[in-house]
């Protein structure tokens, strides 16, 4: 797993990002088990703490879920993880637009632009 960081937000917010996007894309599929903390801070470079805070926080978001003997899993309940996926989708359909605005574009027109776009992928 790649990990990248940067000194804009606290490390474990990134890590929980990255933990999420990687639930939300189905790397880890729901009832997986998530690795150990300790495994992953390594793989990472962070501070077992550090990925303690992360996997707390995708606990508190219902991504995942504790069990005292097998660990932390991905929570089975695929309206919870549909729900994070379209909240990650229109949170950057929400920075596009506001970048497209920040250009001058009117709302049509960066409607127009993200058409284009769509035809051109």
């Amino acid at each position: 797993m790649d990990w990248t960081f940067t000194n804009d937000r606290p490390v474990w917010q990134q890590l929980t990002e990255q933990l999420t996007l990687r639930i939300l894309k189905g790397e880890y599929p729901p009832g997986s088990r998530l690795p150990a903390v300790r495994e992953v801070a390594a793989q990472a470079g962070v501070n077992p703490n550090t990925m303690q805070r992360a996997m707390a926080q995708l606990e508190q978001d219902g991504l995942a879920v504790a069990n005292r003997t097998a660990g932390r899993t991905v929570t089975e309940d695929a309206a919870v993880i549909q729900e994070a996926r379209r909240a990650r989708a229109m949170a950057a359909v929400a920075e596009c637009l506001r970048v497209l605005a920040d250009l001058g574009y009117a709302p049509e027109e960066a409607a127009e632009i993200i058409r284009e776009g769509l035809n051109h992928e």
